[in-house]
């Protein structure tokens, strides 16, 4: 098998944009078209919704569960149209159907509405992936502001609530949901404490789901991301230095491409991953 050619940390140029960055205006653009993918029908027929879909971890995942047959709702901030219609195009490349909705899912009455959209566009909900975020650098914990503490909070395990509220009515034994954790939610970071925080409750919102859902045989599981080559980088505050310290910390020694992460996803969506619930899945390129 030859192996993949992604870049290392020093090739990646992408300059601080400020939230929301645009996967677009990146120097050079992150990996997440699924070229590499060797796709098999596993979701054929299946429906998904994917928040924060508009670009890096989320396109790859919207295009990877497109590839593999499903219908795909992204939902994202209206300021992020561009790369929403670009991972549209990309979904629909493959015979398949992408729904794309802006929305903020701070707002449970709009995590509503984009699930009531879905049943409205496909009939049916199969999979969700909780995958919106956002987070900003502070150097210390005494600068963060009220107004960031609760927009992170709000957007990372309140939005995950409010999905999972709207889309259980909808899901059935077999279905699945997937939230994206970080190593960060596991190890901490000095200069993300807020962001920290909420990934750490969203692995223990993972974990008692899946134990409440167990029953109706609906599999919760997350996916635990390490430093991803994303837009979430420059809109975090992080330039070029930052991306090459990240990398360094890691095993192999370079941040992760998109496309890297889907295949954990389509695994805990499908019948492949029948036998795996409350599961906190490492893809991190063995960050120490």
């Amino acid at each position: 098998m030859e192996p993949l050619d992604y870049p290392k940390a020093e090739e990646l140029n992408s300059k601080v944009q400020g939230f929301p960055a645009i996967q677009a205006k990146m120097t050079p653009e992150p990996d997440s078209d699924l070229t590499n993918y060797q796709a098999a029908g596993k979701l054929k027929g299946q429906v998904a919704i994917v928040t924060g879909g508009d670009s890096g971890i989320g396109r790859a995942v919207a295009v990877a569960f497109a590839k593999e047959g499903a219908s795909v709702v992204i939902s994202y901030l209206a300021t992020e149209e561009v790369d929403a219609q670009e991972t549209k195009r990309l979904a629909e490349q493959f015979d398949g159907r992408c729904l794309t909705l802006a929305t903020d899912v701070r707002s449970k009455a709009k995590c509503q509405e984009v699930v009531d959209k879905t049943i409205a566009e496909f009939g049916k909900l199969n999979i969700l992936v909780n995958n919106a975020a956002y987070q900003h650098i502070v150097e210390k914990i005494e600068d963060i502001t009220e107004e960031q503490l609760s927009r992170t909070f709000e957007t990372n395990i309140y939005g995950y609530f409010f999905m999972v509220q709207a889309a259980l009515p909808h899901l059935h034994e077999g279905d699945a949901i997937i939230n994206t954790g970080s190593i960060v939610g596991k190890k901490g970071q000095p200069k993300l404490v807020d962001y920290a925080s909420t990934k750490g409750a969203i692995h223990a919102f993972t974990m008692s789901l899946a134990t409440q859902l167990g029953e109706r045989k609906i599999r919760v599981n997350a996916v635990l991301p390490g430093p991803i080559y994303t837009p979430f980088l420059p809109g975090a505050g992080m330039g070029p230095d930052g991306v090459v310290e990240a990398a360094n910390k890691t095993i192999l020694q370079r941040p992760g491409q998109p496309e890297e992460l889907a295949p954990a996803y389509v695994l805990l969506a499908s019948n492949d991953g029948s036998y795996i619930t409350g599961s906190l899945l490492d893809v991190n390129g063995g960050s120490a």
